[in-house]
């Protein structure tokens, strides 16, 4: 049986990011900015698209697929006792995933995308929108303070995708920011996602939930993520500074 059962295209939304999702309704949901039937060369896929499961890892609304010598990283917010992320890891880079509710027809992208990069250039960083294999993706060296008390600059990769009535922002960080030669094996996670919005009704850019895998104990402790929607904080955006995590290697 074929792994995916229909093609569904995405591309960047309008500048409307903020409206509100539209009433459900029997017609089935398209990716926002999709315009014609034309099959895409790859994912991030919906839920819907997948006929079988035995492939990935569910971890709620995010489900991957196992690849050689992967370190997971489920991170969770101690306080509301929430998962606010997974951060799948590949010998040098690293990228962290996120899953959001986004409108019926109209993506959220355009409007995150300029917000981190204020958010980064107001604390003296650079960011620049270029075209990249997932469209249009944000590249940027973000400030840190060093060991010696000085200022140094860490290159991260923002990808976000928005598909129907979800979008999906994947930060990548390690080699695979800087040395796209490198980042093969990183892409190929983000490319092989997939999604499970669910019908619940819920706000535009609220987190959709996510769960540990079945063959962790829900006891373990794990690091702490970005809040869900806006901006992510600087120093949350890397995944090899190491705390308390569920570590899951594939």
């Amino acid at each position: 049986m074929g792994l995916f059962k229909r093609d569904r295209s995405g591309t960047d939304s309008g500048d409307d990011a903020l409206a509100s999702e539209a009433p459900a309704d029997d017609a089935p949901a398209e990716r926002a900015g999709d315009l014609s039937d034309a099959p895409p060369e790859q994912g991030p896929w919906d839920r819907s698209d997948v006929t079988d499961e035995a492939e990935y890892l569910n971890l709620g609304s995010i489900w991957l697929k196992g690849l050689t010598g992967m370190e997971l990283r489920i991170e969770v917010d101690e306080q509301e006792q929430q998962i606010t992320g997974v951060t799948a890891v590949l010998g040098e880079s690293a990228v962290q995933l996120q899953a959001f509710a986004a409108p019926r027809t109209e993506g959220v992208w355009v409007d995150i995308r300029n917000e981190i990069a204020a958010a980064i250039t107001d604390s003296g960083g650079t960011a620049e929108v270029v075209t990249g294999e997932f469209g249009q993706e944000l590249r940027t060296r973000m400030p840190q303070t060093g060991p010696d008390g000085g200022t140094t600059f860490v290159p991260a990769r923002f990808l976000g995708v928005d598909g129907p009535r979800w979008f999906l922002r994947a930060v990548v960080s390690g080699r695979a920011a800087s040395d796209l030669d490198a980042a093969g094996p990183i892409h190929e996670v983000v490319r092989t996602v997939v999604i499970d919005r669910g019908d619940a009704a819920m706000p535009p850019r609220e987190l959709l939930p996510l769960r540990l895998p079945e063959a962790v104990a829900p006891a373990a402790p794990a690091a702490s993520a970005a809040p869900a929607g806006g901006p992510p904080r600087l120093d949350d955006l890397n995944p090899f500074e190491r705390g308390p995590e569920i570590t899951e290697v594939r």
